[in-house]
């Protein structure tokens, strides 16, 4: 099936885009949209529709641009299947957030519970993550956990945990690539 992509995702895209222009990916100088770009392209790859190409670029708008206001915004321009997408792939709504491992607890109960669209734009976005953190300790070696809240063993025990709790409800090509990139970071990380 065929994705025409419409005025609204060229507006959320300068939206996302504005939202974000200050932010840069842990760790670099690399604009934080090449990051959103990213999982949008996974998203669109793997079959999502304009809703979940949207949701993928807003899908972290609520956690570091703004909460509960932001949603809302988003509700108004983007409808309310966009925006649902977008909560469901956010695991804090409010500043300052909540423990970082209460949060991912949190986040990882509910995946076997949400939506296929939310499952779909949240594994692009796992991907996409653990693919640069793997890029990264490649280059950085054990230098690249001092950016990342649980260190080397946090992101470990969460990308596990946030792939069993995909596969514990469906078995995507999505998810078998996944599985094979957490699998490399997990054995690249045992060396050490």
């Amino acid at each position: 099936m065929s994705t025409t992509l419409t005025f609204r995702f060229e507006e959320a895209l300068v939206y996302a885009t504005r939202l974000h222009a200050r932010q840069r990916r842990k760790g670099s100088d690399i604009p934080y949209v090449s990051h959103l770009l990213a999982v949008c392209s996974r998203v669109l790859e793997y079959g999502g529709g304009e809703d979940e190409a949207i949701a993928a670029l807003l899908h972290d708008t609520v956690e570091d641009q703004g909460g509960e206001t932001t949603l809302q915004e988003m509700r108004l321009r983007f409808g309310e299947d966009v925006a649902a997408i977008v909560s469901g792939c956010s695991d804090s709504d409010t500043i300052p957030k909540p423990p970082w491992r209460e949060r991912k607890e949190r986040y990882i109960a509910h995946l076997p519970a949400a939506t296929p669209a939310v499952r779909l734009v949240s594994m692009a976005d796992k991907l996409h993550n653990a693919r640069a953190v793997l890029m990264d300790y490649r280059q950085q070696g054990e230098a690249v956990w001092g950016c990342f809240r649980g260190g080397r063993e946090g992101r470990r025990w969460y990308y596990r945990a946030v792939l069993d709790a995909f596969k514990s409800v469906e078995t995507t090509p999505l998810g078998a690539e996944l599985e094979r990139v957490v699998g490399e970071l997990e054995r690249e990380t045992l060396k050490h």
